[in-house]
């Protein structure tokens, strides 16, 4: 039986349904008298660099070795004092000095200030710190000049305030940014537990391809696919295997799919439509594939099939075989691979990501199915965005100039300038 045609919104539920089960199925193989059922365990974490870390998918949560910030700490540069005595603007004799990395050698005395900078631990019995901008200095006396007052821990972060020792700070399945670098930087973390990088083979099919190296013929193409999909794959933290390009011949395509088995994730392009020579389809089928849909209603990218493959002693291979234009084959990895992708590497980054922005221009059109058309976003304090002209889904030259994918409903006929509309983030 054929593998059915579903809807958008179908097809991106039966993805989501399989990521589901991938995480059961890993959590089961966590159980030893379970594993023979459930195949091998899932792979190891393994250690990254500190500085070598980002883009990774963190594997174990990071803890705060000690309270933070450690002591209380000033916010500004100007005078430690109790707020009460600095709010009767009188002058208050400057008795001491902190600076950043300096321990306070003393406390703060009843009528006194000390100067102190940015950073630097706040002297005991000091609840306030009043700017220098605020302030009048005197030889050695100090005050808060009127009508200004402050509050008492204006200006004072207190110890522990971010955080305590051993709190979590960041969860396992977030992506490392500078953020979240710097804060384990703070922690003392030189080197992080991160998930490995899920190996994705990428298999290109058609007799029409060459290697981009070489020069085409009269009726060839360079294979811009792979390098793509390569792209999006490593920019996912993903680790693309990519295939010798294989013609439209049985024993090749059979060949490719059986070494891809070894992968964490298959995906396929080109092959999948109904022409005489798409072969890639009945391919999946001797390699026993189990194929949850076969098609999904949206432009570009209809053709494309999701399944798996079996694997002896292993647990299934999930792969994506997915339209041989460009564009068709970018919207489809982004709208189900991706998801699927994040899954495999312990992501927790909620994928596809969508937004809204203000069309500007109009659209018009056939109901029916739910499109996505390259346009460019401009990402202002309101978003606005603008459909690029396109030649359909092989124009790789209007992909290059969109940043995003205007969303156009199944019933959708007619989009007004102004309207706001859903997009594709890239």
């Amino acid at each position: 039986m054929a593998p059915p045609l579903l809807s958008y919104p179908e097809a991106a539920e039966q993805v989501h349904r399989f990521i589901v089960a991938l995480a059961e199925q890993s959590q089961v193989r966590a159980v030893p008298a379970l594993e023979a059922l459930a195949g091998p365990p899932s792979k190891p974490p393994e250690f990254a660099p500190l500085l070598s870390s980002a883009g990774r998918i963190l594997a174990a949560g990071i803890r705060a070795d000690r309270d933070q910030p450690p002591f209380p700490r000033s916010t500004r540069d100007g005078f430690a004092c109790r707020a009460a005595e600095a709010n009767t603007h009188q002058f208050l004799f400057l008795s001491g000095h902190v600076r950043a990395g300096e321990t306070p050698s003393g406390a703060l005395g009843t009528g006194e200030v000390w100067e102190i900078m940015t950073g630097a631990p706040v002297p005991e019995g000091a609840d306030a710190v009043f700017m220098v901008e605020h302030s009048e200095v005197s030889s050695n006396f100090v005050r808060l000049v009127a009508p200004r007052t402050i509050a008492p821990d204006e200006n004072i972060v207190a110890r522990g305030a971010e955080a305590h020792a051993a709190d979590l700070l960041i969860p396992q399945g977030v992506r490392l940014g500078p953020a979240q670098i710097a804060l384990a930087a703070q922690c003392g973390y030189t080197e992080l537990a991160v998930a490995p990088r899920p190996k994705v083979a990428i298999l290109s099919t058609g007799d029409e391809l060459v290697s981009v190296a070489d020069t085409p013929g009269p009726s060839q193409i360079r294979n811009s696919n792979s390098p793509m999909l390569a792209a999006l794959v490593a920019a996912a933290g993903g680790e693309p295997v990519v295939l010798p390009t294989v013609p439209d011949q049985e024993a090749p395509l059979d060949a490719a799919i059986h070494y891809a088995l070894s992968a964490d994730l298959l995906l396929v392009t080109g092959g999948i439509s109904a022409g005489r020579f798409d072969l890639v389809e009945d391919a999946l089928t001797r390699a026993g594939a189990r194929f949850f849909f076969g098609g999904v209603a949206i432009q570009p990218g209809k053709p494309v099939v999701f399944g798996q493959l079996p694997r002896p002693g292993k647990l299934p291979l999930p792969f994506f075989a997915l339209p041989g234009n460009p564009i068709s084959s970018a919207v489809t990895y982004q709208l189900f691979a991706a998801p699927l992708l994040a899954a495999l590497g312990d992501d927790s980054t909620p994928l596809p990501r969508f937004g809204l922005a203000q069309l500007i221009g109009e659209w018009r059109g056939k109901p029916g199915l739910t499109r996505f058309l390259p346009a460019w976003c401009d990402f202002g304090l309101a978003p606005e965005v603008r459909i690029i002209p396109w030649q359909g889904s092989g124009d790789i030259a209007a992909f290059a100039r969109s940043n995003c994918f205007l969303l156009v409903p199944p019933d959708a006929v007619e989009i007004n300038e102004g309207t706001i509309v859903q997009i594709l983030l890239s």
